[in-house]
């Protein structure tokens, strides 16, 4: 009798790697993306205001290093040498006409020519877009959440030094200053500075600013944390007819809370408010200020030889014109939660501040860009509502990181995406939209 052996059904297979020149990219998204640039412009107005001197050298424009940074924050990736090699893709080559990726020291080059100046102007450059899609939304109403956010970096950049960095303290940082319009998801504003630059340095000048940017008609209301209690700051905002809702910050705050007279709200027992004047050093008048105690748990104690419990408590303060009991303050107040959520979505999703050289005012240009690309991915978006709300980690996942194949033919370039890519009809949609 024979000995029969039956192979199995599977069999692994020696498969062969090879690398791919222009023909392949992992980035489709960014070809509606960057016709959604030309329709607004971008390229042709980066282009005015920073023209590129051409000489024999010259193997980049200006304009090609700035739109491979933001295509690039829109596509997740940060780090000057991670910038370079994404310009290498052959999409990213054909929408930016490169003959070949642009190397690292061109990159950091070009920002460091620029200084200051390029820096300003940029930013004022990015103010148009965010004006022009706020008045076109006919919103009425803009809540103005402003933030400091502190994020580390590692190295001898310029300007970053030891400050209040909650993250890992006493390592260097920057300290960006932000004005997020949080109904439309917008960074209206923000100034790049030094990790030492304390929360509220300069946010009369920073609203003055903003305000300048904002459509005329547009109602304001501003909201901030303790780190932005100033009476200065109280003034100026009256006087632009902008309400305001900011936490209160004092030495002797709990002390001063204690002396109060306290009435128990009829909704919940274990929540008691009250409200008084108070007139700040140097302040030019007196504000009301309102504030919550909630009941956090009784403590024991033993008292000549009897166990007695007394009840500890948390204490919210505010400052504020608007009209309502400190218990609804401190629910409008809580709302501003959802802005810094999405704060940070600028910081972690768009690599907003990641990317770094050794000098503050081209890092400066490179966090505007990061913030710019943020602002467009959120533009781009408004036009469908459900991609609008959602993340743009989502949105990018879906739309931007997707692979296709380049046939050159015809001298034009044709992406080609596999007919059976789940989220088609919503590229399809969106492309339509944003062309």
């Amino acid at each position: 009798m024979k000995n029969t052996t039956k192979k199995s059904e599977f069999q692994t297979k020696n498969v062969k790697t090879s690398f791919t020149g222009t023909n392949i990219t992992k980035f489709a998204g960014l070809s509606p993306i960057m016709k959604f640039f030309g329709k607004l412009r971008i390229g042709k107005q980066l282009n005015q205001l920073f023209p590129t001197t051409i000489h024999n050298a010259t193997k980049f424009t200006n304009v090609q290093i700035m739109l491979s940074v933001i295509l690039a924050s829109m596509s997740g990736i940060n780090r000057i040498s991670r910038i370079s090699n994404f310009s290498g893709d052959g999409l990213v080559k054909a929408l930016l006409g490169l003959k070949k990726q642009i190397n690292e020291n061109a990159i950091s080059q070009c920002f460091k020519k620029l200084g200051e100046a390029g820096a300003r102007l940029f930013q004022e450059f990015g103010y148009k877009p965010i004006s022009n899609f706020i008045e076109k939304t006919r919103i009425k109403h803009l809540t103005l959440d402003c933030d400091s956010t502190v994020f580390t970096v590692y190295g001898n950049q310029e300007g970053a030094v030891k400050g209040f960095n909650p993250h890992k303290k006493g390592a260097n940082s920057y300290h960006p200053l932000i004005a997020f319009g949080s109904e439309l998801k917008l960074v209206v504003n923000s100034w790049f500075r030094t990790g030492s630059a304390y929360t509220s340095n300069g946010i009369c000048e920073f609203i003055r600013q903003t305000v300048a940017v904002l459509p005329k008609d547009i109602k304001l209301f501003f909201r901030a944390d303790s780190g932005f209690f100033s009476g200065e700051l109280f003034d100026l905002l009256e006087l632009f007819g902008i309400n305001y809702l900011v936490k209160v910050k004092l030495k002797n705050l709990q002390h001063l809370l204690k002396q109060q007279n306290w009435t128990v709200t009829n909704e919940n027992k274990e929540i008691a408010i009250c409200e008084f004047e108070y007139k700040g050093t140097g302040w030019n008048k007196s504000r009301k200020l309102r504030a919550v105690r909630l009941f956090k748990q009784w403590r024991e104690f033993e008292n000549f030889g009897q166990v007695e419990k007394v009840a500890e408590y948390e204490y919210v303060c505010f400052c504020s014109d608007l009209s309502g009991t400190a218990t609804e303050l401190y629910k409008k107040y809580a709302e501003r939660s959802t802005s810094e959520t999405w704060i940070e979505q600028v910081k972690s999703q768009l690599m907003a501040g990641k990317t770094l050289t050794d000098d503050f005012w081209a890092n400066d240009m490179l966090w505007q860009m990061d913030v710019f690309a943020y602002n467009m991915s959120v533009i781009m978006r408004f036009k469908i509502r459900k991609f609008w709300q959602q993340e743009h980690t989502t949105f990018k996942e879906w739309f931007i990181t997707v692979p296709a194949k380049l046939v050159h033919t015809g001298h034009q370039w044709i992406m080609k995406i596999h007919q059976n890519y789940y989220f088609k009809e919503q590229w399809l949609t969106l492309e339509q939209l944003l062309v």
